[in-house]
């Protein structure tokens, strides 16, 4: 596993990356951003990235209405998130995530059918293109957030991952640890978002660390699936701005980093442990 953080692609943002210590970074396309105009800057953006020694770790595109009133795909969405895929395979990225929003009128199984068509049309480009896709568990204009929607997706999709979020899970009110340890062995993308709990409410996104999340039995779920991707920072709170939230930052990689097992880490194979 390896930590890095959310940013946008400025020469400027990297740079904030690198002087974070960091060496990985997420870009978060969403629906506000024109993805052509992205994918223009690609050799810009790898440029900034060698520059700084950082790499992408992953690209998404959240918010987005990609299935029309009809149960159609829009093909506007689809360009987009093939603009995505093509910047993503470019800049050596794996992952891209994105969601597919739910039709009204339509059953739970049409809507499922809808997204399995939508998805595999990702899975096919993002295939030739050595990008790996991932769903989403935010319902940003997206329904496949958890079960039922991932036993009859994912499970007629196995190459489709997810990009997961503890946060997510609480606001639903769910288990997460039972939802990775379901799923864990599909999580292709995963974010470090503290999230706070109070009298079972959410009051605030603080830091990792500096939340309730139980994140010892996270890593630990992470371990138990092999995950070996990024772990991506993402500071969310309004709370947390300006100087108390960049040292915010700072104390959730400092919390993390314990967690990871370094790449170079060696033993003695002595045979009383474990």
């Amino acid at each position: 596993m390896y930590l890095g953080i959310i940013n946008g692609w400025s020469d400027g943002c990297l740079k904030a990356v690198h002087d974070k210590g960091l060496k990985w970074v997420e870009f978060c396309i969403n629906h506000n951003y024109d993805s052509s105009q992205v994918f223009a800057e690609k050799e810009r953006i790898a440029e900034s990235c060698k520059k700084y020694g950082v790499r992408v770790g992953s690209i998404g595109r959240w918010g987005m209405k990609r299935i029309d009133e009809n149960g159609q795909i829009i093909p506007e969405a689809l360009a987009h998130d093939k603009n995505c895929i093509d910047l993503a395979s470019y800049l050596g990225c794996p992952v891209f995530n994105a969601g597919c929003n739910e039709v009204e009128g339509k059953s739970f199984m049409e809507n499922c059918d809808i997204a399995v068509g939508y998805f595999s049309k990702l899975i096919e480009y993002g295939k030739e293109r050595n990008v790996k896709i991932a769903v989403y568990n935010c319902d940003w204009e997206n329904f496949v957030v958890c079960d039922p929607a991932w036993d009859v997706v994912l499970g007629r999709l196995p190459e489709l991952g997810l990009k997961y979020d503890t946060s997510h899970c609480r606001s639903r009110q769910g288990d997460y640890l039972a939802e990775m340890k379901k799923w864990g062995d599909r999580i292709y993308h995963f974010h470090i978002k503290g999230t706070l709990y109070i009298d079972g409410d959410g009051y605030d996104d603080p830091p990792a660390g500096l939340d309730n999340v139980n994140w010892g039995a996270v890593m630990a779920m992470l371990y138990i699936h092999k995950y070996d991707g990024m772990l991506s920072i993402e500071p969310h709170s309004r709370n947390w701005q300006g100087a108390v939230g960049q040292w915010g930052v700072d104390f959730t990689i400092r919390f993390i980093t314990p967690y990871i097992m370094p790449e170079d880490y060696e033993c003695d194979d002595n045979p009383y442990m474990p």
